[in-house]
């Protein structure tokens, strides 16, 4: 968090007073192989978890996948100024990934994410497997998660400014939570938790995600293996279409005891 003094006003009444806002800062991702080192994305994050960041934008986006990661840190090569070195991180591979889109740099804000692979045809062609799990969920513990993420959110109770991820199991129970000021870091975090701590796929868990869920959000739930993604907003059109296609279960609207099923109903008891 970042502290400012402020001027509040109210009706005819003007104060000065602090004020605690959540701080945004540029985040580069590189990658590093046979002493070849490649930046692949820089990100507009809130500083923290940025180890898993790095890991879950790296899995959601294809570049890697579980057991690959050699090591993780931040960034001590000679182009980068010390002062910079806290918002660099790099991951060493056993080879660079060979894809098209890391010829360029992704470049994403914390508003709108990056969408690696516009389209359903390119997730077939990274061979995304279909959802298959049996899993159920009753409605009464889908209208108790938005509360349960609420409350997990220590910073958002501060500053009223982050969105949230919160991986749950069926039955309800928040299994861990991260957040960003964008829906998309804080699902890259919840990832690369996962990723690091050899927990992937996380098939039969449920992702709740604290804003609208967009298409990269549905994407990188997919390459998780999560079948569930519930959204305290709405969706997107291309993220119902991917949900269908891939045989996703998609909640949206979830907040005051109702929401609307997009696709994969049949989950839903």
């Amino acid at each position: 968090m970042t502290r400012y003094r402020v001027r509040q006003v109210s009706g005819n009444i003007a104060k000065d007073r602090r004020d605690d806002l959540a701080t945004e800062e540029p985040l580069e991702i590189r990658v590093l192989a046979g002493g070849v080192s490649r930046t692949v994305a820089i990100t507009m994050r809130t500083p923290g978890a940025d180890f898993e960041l790095a890991a879950g934008f790296l899995h959601g986006e294809g570049l890697v996948r579980p057991g690959e990661i050699q090591a993780i840190g931040y960034c001590t090569d000679d182009d980068v100024p010390p002062e910079a070195r806290y918002n660099t991180v790099s991951v060493r591979l056993p080879h660079l990934p060979e894809v098209p889109h890391l010829e360029r740099h992704f470049m994403t804000s914390s508003a709108c994410g990056v969408c690696g692979s516009a389209s359903l045809d390119a997730l077939k062609d990274r061979c995304v497997p279909l959802v298959t799990s049996a899993v159920k969920v009753h409605p009464e513990i889908l209208y108790g998660l938005p509360a349960t993420l609420h409350d997990a959110q220590g910073v958002f109770a501060r500053t009223g400014g982050l969105h949230a991820a919160g991986l749950f199991t069926p039955d309800g129970v928040l299994i861990q939570s991260r957040e960003d000021v964008g829906r998309h870091n804080a699902v890259d975090k919840l990832v690369g938790w996962a990723l690091l701590h050899d927990r992937l796929p996380l098939t039969g868990q449920l992702l709740l995600v604290s804003g609208r869920a967009s298409y990269e959000i549905g994407q990188k739930a997919l390459a998780a293996g999560l079948e569930l993604l519930c959204a305290v907003s709405a969706p997107s059109s291309l993220a119902v279409d991917l949900a269908r296609e891939f045989g996703m279960t998609l909640v949206g609207f979830l907040r005051n005891e109702r929401f609307n099923v997009y696709a994969g109903p049949e989950r839903i008891l």
